[in-house]
């Protein structure tokens, strides 16, 4: 017996929307996959703020902290360091406390326009910033303006830098210059 058009339409119309569902499926992940997901960019947006609030606070013990135990690096104009001792290290060598001083009084970091790629226990994300000091009128004013290359890694059920690449944009500045 021959089975009506109108069936098969149905059939092959249904399996298309399975197929769709499937497809659309593997893309989004399941919810709690999707809400791991969001908590992990989360901690890992809290982890770029934990930056900045300590290297403006100058508390480079804290600093340190956030990079990945053994092979934590960061790579900038100052130089290259690599473990959280030795970038602590290179922190207080290189900025302390006299140091910022005499760029001009107060200074803080601002970051904006992150992108947040998470990939299970590994992360990417580049970070825009702009290191803002006090004018000689004692007015914000921009000293450079930049972005941030990260790799992260999940460390001890938490998110830290595995590498943190500091590229100046304006004034330009190579990060690899000085390695």
């Amino acid at each position: 017996m021959k089975k009506p058009a109108y069936l098969t339409i149905l059939v092959v119309s249904v399996a298309a929307l399975l197929c769709c569902a499937l497809i659309s499926g593997e893309k989004k992940g399941s919810a709690e996959d999707r809400l791991q997901r969001l908590e992990d960019r989360e901690e890992i947006r809290q982890l770029l703020m934990d930056y900045g609030r300590y290297l403006d606070q100058r508390d480079f013990a804290s600093f340190s902290q956030l990079f990945a135990e053994k092979e934590g690096e960061w790579v900038g104009g100052m130089g290259t360091a690599k473990s959280p001792t030795a970038i602590r290290n290179l922190m207080e060598k290189t900025i302390g406390i006299e140091k910022s001083r005499s760029i001009g009084g107060p200074n803080c970091h601002v970051f904006t326009n992150e992108v947040i790629e998470v990939a299970g226990n590994e992360a990417k994300a580049t970070t825009k910033w702009i290191f803002v000091v006090q004018s000689s009128s004692k007015q914000p004013q921009p000293f450079y303006l930049g972005h941030y290359s990260d790799t992260f890694v999940r460390e001890h059920g938490r998110w830290r830098f595995l590498r943190r690449v500091v590229h100046g944009d304006i004034p330009p500045d190579d990060p690899f210059s000085r390695k």
